[in-house]
């Protein structure tokens, strides 16, 4: 089997920190299976496209993951409850789909961004 790495930036280590241990180790053990799916392209995740670039959104009870393909594998970028989502949708007022609200709204990218700075 090919290597396969889930790196997590510095922001969603951080996020992944703050969740009860229970729940981080639930969320980990989701990712067992994601090498596999992901080569199947299931079509439970969400895509999300701008300017060229891609993430990748994959639910996970009351979480959504966002993460970027890598030569290794995946990084994740933010991992967000959704209910923090619905907020942050309803905030912005946009009568679509979730992945469409997201991917065209340049607040949400900033939030990704975010998550790549040192």
């Amino acid at each position: 089997m090919q290597l396969f790495q889930i790196i997590f930036n510095p922001t969603s280590a951080a996020e992944l920190a703050r969740l009860p241990r229970d729940l981080q180790l639930h969320i980990l053990g989701q990712f067992r299976g994601l090498p596999l799916e992901l080569q199947r392209g299931d079509t439970h995740f969400g895509h999300l496209a701008r300017d060229g670039r891609s993430l990748t959104r994959y639910r996970l009870g009351d979480y959504r993951v966002y993460f970027e393909r890598h030569p290794l594998g995946i990084v994740v970028h933010r991992i967000l409850n959704r209910n923090s989502l619905k907020d942050f949708l309803f905030r912005s007022n946009l009568p679509t789909g979730e992945d469409e609200q997201l991917q065209d709204n340049p607040k949400f990218w900033e939030l990704i961004e975010e998550s790549r700075s040192p």
